[in-house]
């Protein structure tokens, strides 16, 4: 049985993305924040952390993505799509949304091909990440199933005998 999305779920699905990307970026912000505060609107505060400004653009994001996560995996709004094009969907939308958000917010200098190469090259390594995570979980949550109809079967069975 399906359990149903609420807004809290919704709600913290907006506060994880967000906690681990601005756990990531002020990471970034002690190890290149100095050397990147000339070319990024991001590290413009350098190794001292990330502006207001910047917080809020990432905020954004995370309810983009929360927001486009609800519409492609809980068939409230879009039924009878296979599970491969709903990942595509999700990863191509967000791709695009982060993109827009680079363009408009000037994340980076988008004239410089190594900017972009290791935009990409993050962006695959969560991409890869995200999707390893996500298949443990649904493995686990299949196992605690599985296991839980093995101890159903076994309970009629007994059920069944002692009648």
């Amino acid at each position: 049985m399906e359990r149903k999305e609420t807004v809290f779920d919704y709600l913290e699905q907006i506060f994880i993305i967000f906690g681990i990307t601005i756990a990531v970026l002020n990471i970034f912000c002690l190890m290149f924040g100095e050397e990147a505060k000339a070319f990024s609107s991001m590290f413009a505060l350098g190794k001292n952390g990330l502006s207001v400004p910047t917080m809020v653009q990432f905020f954004f994001v995370s309810v983009i993505i929360a927001t486009l996560r609800f519409i492609l995996f809980t068939d409230g709004l879009i039924k009878n799509i296979s599970i491969i094009i709903r990942i595509i969907s999700m990863f191509g939308l967000v791709l695009v949304t982060i993109i827009t958000f680079i363009f408009c917010f000037h994340w980076f200098p988008t004239d410089m091909w190594q900017a972009w190469a290791m935009f990409f090259l993050c962006f695959g390594i969560s991409v890869g990440l995200s999707t390893w995570i996500a298949t443990l979980k649904e493995r686990k949550e299949n196992q605690k199933m599985e296991e839980a109809l093995q101890r159903f079967k076994m309970e009629e069975q007994a059920g069944g005998k002692s009648n």
